[in-house]
């Protein structure tokens, strides 16, 4: 038989196997990807059960949405003369407003009106509890559910007033039926009420008022006054304000809550009182300008008064002058821009109450008095070419003109002022009120349901792939060709019934009991391979192995003595395992059959021994009672003159060996045994168990043969997960 190539070889030909291993096959990938298409099934199952599971149970959340409407200010701020009072903008900033209605101001008001400083739910059970309150479970009513809510109960809160060191701290309430309850406070001691009458402790200013109660006597509620701060933030975590369209002046409100009623209430709560800011702001705004305005009155009148006197006292003086045309354009002209720079003077005092000089409203009126007064110099510089007399009649009528034109403005103004403190109207305007959607906006159950099927697959692909990535398990016959060694069969998976598990005391035989099986095949091809590999060798005798528990080399013995046997050959089976030796199992021997242990100690002959198999010319050596000293045992030359003594009987001499990387069993046993193959489990065994099993092998002086490819599963290409070092190979109970 060749001798396998050497390990500095094989590693080196492993090396090149793993460059080329790097590319990635994609048809590959996914076949084995489709071989774990239960597993797959099985995350994207229970990711969608318990989606499913939260989708149900999740509290509902309803939305509630209105419209306003930002009007421009009117009679805000001074009439501005006509074609000026467009080139200031009126309308108020929505930047600003938005602002305003998600303040404390705002939403302080809305808390207020509600009442959302306080606080009284029912007691849900742990998990399930909002389901049971939303649907009629079918649960049984046992003491320890009792205290939770079920569907149907209601609970209104009217009143609550607690001390301040109270705030915060939970009250609990029982109902006992009939209306009445019962109220344990924070510090221990107990009130009981009715509903619609007040409760109160007068040594803690504690009271409560409960509007409604319907529910059975025992179910529980949590009552708790929250501070004010604590309300509003959770009202503005709530709320959302847009604006519909840039520019548009249209904002949108949007207020979420647990119920419908409760989100219009709180939504229409907010709107009102973002409502009544804007009026009190208006008549806030109105009340400082008209006392301005009244302030301005007496001077003004008093300047027409003046302006009047001194016109005609230059009159009577001049004996009356008559103006041509030119002069009273001119006139005219400058009377007009005088007009307006008197408005521009009133009108910058009022907006000294509202803005600083560098706001971009002072700085534009700051700008339009430059022009005016531009245009004015430049009129007065065409009347010096007039008259003495003419340019004093002209600035003389032009103070009266003044004069009288402010005093009117003032006193429209203050009119126009007086009616809109008096008025309850702002800038802002309800176009849609509140109104919830018939349907909870949250939880999406469709969507929930949809992303956890497709967490499930992805959870359940990327388990294959890191299982994929993380295995190093012998695969194929190719994986173990790598490292130097022939494979000589390749045994498919076989029913469990064929197998050694647990302490079942007889075990089938899949070569006698199934001889069409894909596993019965592999057997005679690995028996054809041994016949002709064998040819060579100094003896009949073969020593199967393995390089770690659980590769099957115990089933593949007693099998293949089986097929052996079947083939018209006279074969041994020898259980060499006499530690955990399993084989009698397979051959139906009673537990504590004299074999090996005894025949090496000394202490019976071979024909003592021997037992007949299931199958003509098989005989079968078990291990007898399992010795202190195995390696002892078979380190003596009795066991190498059972083995002469065996070739001249029978053609075949299979030895079923203990692990190699758990005892030194199998090096004894090879060292005589005319070949040595070794099973490796598809899957289970590691590349580097092989290579380390090899190792030992040679360091003993044993080479192998070759190696058997067992329980081959074609549709698991990846899997498993092991090590070879610090295995345990100790006695069974059972012997």
């Amino acid at each position: 038989m060749q001798p396998p190539a050497p390990v500095n070889q094989r590693s080196a030909a492993r090396a090149r196997d793993d460059i080329q291993d790097d590319e990635i096959d994609l048809l590959a990938l996914v076949a084995q990807i489709w071989s774990s298409k239960l597993l797959i099934a099985t995350f994207v199952f229970l990711f969608g059960f318990f989606g499913a599971f939260y989708a149900l149970i999740s509290p509902p959340v309803y939305q509630a949405d209105a419209l306003l409407q930002l009007e421009e200010r009117s009679g805000g701020s001074l009439s501005l003369p006509p074609g000026m009072s467009e080139m200031f903008d009126n309308n108020p900033t929505t930047v600003t407003e938005i602002e305003i209605i998600r303040s404390r101001l705002v939403l302080g008001r809305a808390v207020a009106d509600l009442n959302l400083d306080w606080s009284i739910e029912p007691r849900l059970a742990p998990v399930i509890g909002d389901a049971m309150r939303r649907y009629a479970l079918p649960l049984p009513q046992l003491g320890m559910h009792l205290p939770f809510a079920r569907k149907g109960e209601n609970v209104r809160l009217d009143l609550l007033e607690v001390p301040p060191e109270w705030v915060g701290a939970p009250v609990f309430i029982t109902s006992m039926g009939g209306g009445a309850y019962r109220v344990d406070l924070p510090d221990g001691s107990v009130l009981r009420g009715q509903v619609g009458g007040i409760s109160r402790q007068a040594s803690t200013q504690f009271a409560i008022r409960l509007g409604a109660l319907e529910a059975p006597a025992g179910r529980e509620f949590i009552a708790a006054q929250r501070r004010v701060a604590s309300a509003i933030n959770t009202l503005r975590t709530n709320l959302t304000v847009s604006e519909q369209g840039r520019g548009s002046g249209i904002l949108k409100l949007l207020v979420s809550a647990p119920s419908r009623i409760e989100a219009q209430r709180r939504l229409a709560a907010v709107a009102q009182a973002y409502l009544a800011q804007s009026v009190s702001r208006s008549a806030a705004e109105a009340e400082s300008s008209l006392n301005f305005v009244e302030s301005q009155l007496p001077a003004a009148k008093r300047a027409v008064s003046d302006a009047e006197e001194a016109l005609n006292s230059f009159r009577i003086e001049q004996q009356s002058i008559d103006m041509g045309q030119e002069t009273q354009s001119l006139l005219t002209q400058m009377g007009s821009l005088e007009t307006e720079l008197r408005a521009l003077d009133l009108q910058e005092e009022e907006v000294k109450l509202l803005y600083t000089p560098n706001h971009p409203s002072y700085r534009q009126l700051l700008n339009i008095r430059a022009s005016l007064d531009g245009r004015l110099e430049q009129l007065r510089a065409e009347s010096e070419d007039l008259p003495q007399t003419q340019r004093e009649i002209i600035n003389l009528t032009q103070e009266v003109e003044l004069s009288r034109t402010t005093q009117a403005q003032l006193s429209n103004r203050a009119q126009e002022l007086r009616v809109l403190r008096a008025s309850s109207i702002g800038n802002v305007r309800i176009v849609d009120t509140a109104q919830a959607d018939l349907f909870p906006i949250a939880p999406r159950r469709s969507w929930i349901l949809a992303l956890a099927l497709i967490l499930g697959a992805f959870v359940g692909i990327g388990s294959v792939l890191l299982r994929i990535i993380l295995n190093k398990g012998v695969q194929s016959p190719d994986d173990i060709e790598k490292l130097g060694l022939p494979v000589f069969a390749s045994i498919n998976l076989v029913e469990p019934k064929y197998q050694v598990l647990g302490r079942v005391e007889a075990t089938k035989l899949v070569a006698l009991e199934d001889p069409g099986n894909l596993a019965s095949e592999g057997l005679r091809s690995l028996r054809t391979g041994l016949h002709f590999g064998m040819l060579d060798a100094r003896t009949k005798s073969v020593a199967i192995t393995s390089a770690a528990p659980g590769a099957g080399k115990s089933f593949t013995s007693a099998n293949l003595a089986v097929v052996s046997a079947q083939a018209n050959q006279k074969v041994c089976l020898i259980d060499a395992d006499m530690r955990r030796g399993s084989l009698r199992r397979y051959m139906n021997v009673r537990k504590g059959q004299a074999g090996l242990a005894e025949f090496l100690a000394g202490d019976a002959i071979l024909d003592d021994v021997l037992v007949d198999g299931p199958v003509p010319g098989l005989s079968f050596l078990p291990t007898g009672k399992f010795p202190p000293n195995p390696s002892e045992l078979l380190l003596r030359s009795t066991f190498t003159q059972l083995l002469s003594e065996l070739n001249k009987r029978f053609d075949l001499t299979i030895i079923d060996c203990p692990p190699v990387l758990a005892v030194t069993d199998p090096v004894i046993i090879g060292r005589v045994a005319g070949s040595t193959i070794a099973v490796v489990r598809h899957i289970n065994t590691q590349i580097d168990e092989v290579e380390a099993m090899y190792k030992a092998l040679e360091v003993g002086g044993v080479s192998l043969a070759g190696a058997v490819l067992n329980g081959f599963d074609p549709t698991k290409v990846k899997g498993g997960s092991a090590s070879y070092g610090g295995y345990r190979y100790d006695y069974k109970a059972d012997h």
